[in-house]
């Protein structure tokens, strides 16, 4: 059995910063590639930011340059410092994982819960 669990999820004002983390636990092998998504009410649950288990990133264009993504893998976590935010980034955001588990030969996605960012004008 697998967990993630995200947090720092909050309430802040445009132009400001925010860091959520997650953090993964079970029965894990190993993590391949960790990503965040994000959903707004009404919308479609959009990818974010991902990163290989090597350290290769990318970012959906309207949080580039402003996001950044990294992991510790001897943590088994996952982060994403937002800067500059903006109004519209205001939604739920999920963490998304690939996991190689003890016991199975192949990977399985796990999805935390959400934490929720609201950004004011």
């Amino acid at each position: 059995q697998v967990q993630l669990v995200e947090s720092g999820g909050g309430l802040v004002q445009a132009g400001g910063s925010l860091r959520v983390s997650c953090a993964a636990s079970g029965s894990i092998s190993s993590i391949n590639a960790m990503g965040w998504y994000r959903q707004a009410p009404g919308n479609q649950r959009e990818l974010v930011a991902s990163i290989s288990s090597g350290g290769n990133t990318n970012y959906a264009d309207s949080v580039k340059a402003r996001f950044t993504i990294s992991r510790d893998n001897s943590k088994n976590m996952v982060f994403l410092q937002m800067n500059s935010l903006k109004p519209e980034d205001t939604a739920v955001y999920y963490c998304n994982a690939d996991v190689q588990r003890t016991w199975y030969r192949k990977s399985v996605r796990y999805w935390g819960q959400g934490t929720q960012v609201t950004v004011s004008s």
